[in-house]
């Protein structure tokens, strides 16, 4: 007698890795590695409607994500800031992972708008999504978001094709991997503070990350700050009295 099993699947559109998501995220320091986990979370999160349970009860954690990706914890902490703030997961109140976009890869594609808007209602009201979320999605289907990173980047290279960036792409730098240079940026920082650009590369990721703040230009800022410690370190200039009292000679 043959027995029935239930498989599950993942489908990815043709052009899954050359949306400006995926492009960037392979484009930073470990961009592969973070491209490969996901694509593994994405599969252990099918038989449970997306979100990452162990044994279909228990949230994954970061280690046992780390044990059944085969990547290291660091890697798989660094990745999951990174996959939040581009919307790819979210963590529910029980602190589970839920990855975001799972309703849009698998079954029929005509429905999938409809299948996402469902999962996060039935989500809702099991008071499994954080407050203050909102049920929003796409009117056409598409995957694309365009991710937080974007707003670091120049508007000149905003304004060119995915197709023309390879030259200006950036990668992440810092504890915290929010700190974005390109390779000529980075050369140039090398070459203008050689024992401190490690420093202020650090120095910005853990502000940024404790006070939220951005900024534009993230190399244009180090130096900024690296002028304005160098002012301080120089002795203040002696106001000499070069005046002459009646009766004497210089």
């Amino acid at each position: 007698m043959t027995e029935n099993r239930r498989f599950y699947y993942l489908k990815l559109k043709e052009n899954f890795y050359n949306s400006e998501t995926m492009v960037i995220l392979e484009s930073m320091q470990d961009g592969l590695l973070y491209s490969n986990l996901l694509l593994k979370m994405y599969l252990m999160s099918l038989k449970s409607s997306g979100v990452l349970l162990l044994n279909n009860c228990l949230p994954h954690t970061v280690q046992t994500i780390a044990t059944f990706t085969r990547h290291q914890v660091g890697t798989v902490e660094r990745a999951l800031k990174i996959f939040q703030e581009f919307g790819l997961v979210e963590i529910l109140t029980d602190g589970a992972y839920y990855m975001s976009d799972i309703q849009l890869l698998i079954g029929q594609s005509s429905s999938e708008g409809e299948r996402k808007k469902k999962e996060r209602m039935r989500l809702k009201r099991q008071n499994l999504l954080p407050s203050g979320e909102t049920d929003i999605c796409p009117s056409n289907g598409r995957v694309d978001k365009c991710p937080p990173i974007l707003e670091y980047r120049d508007k000149e290279i905003r304004g060119k094709s995915i197709e023309n960036r390879e030259g200006d792409m950036t990668h992440a730098y810092g504890r915290y991997r929010n700190v974005f240079l390109s390779s000529a940026e980075l050369a140039e920082l090398q070459t203008e503070l050689p024992s401190l650009w490690e420093q202020y590369i650090e120095r910005l990721s853990e502000y940024m990350e404790s006070s939220g703040k951005g900024y534009k230009n993230h190399a244009a800022t180090i130096r900024r700050w690296a002028n304005a410690d160098k002012k301080k370190e120089e002795p203040p200039a002696r106001n000499r009295d070069y005046s002459v009292e009646e009766g004497e000679t210089i």
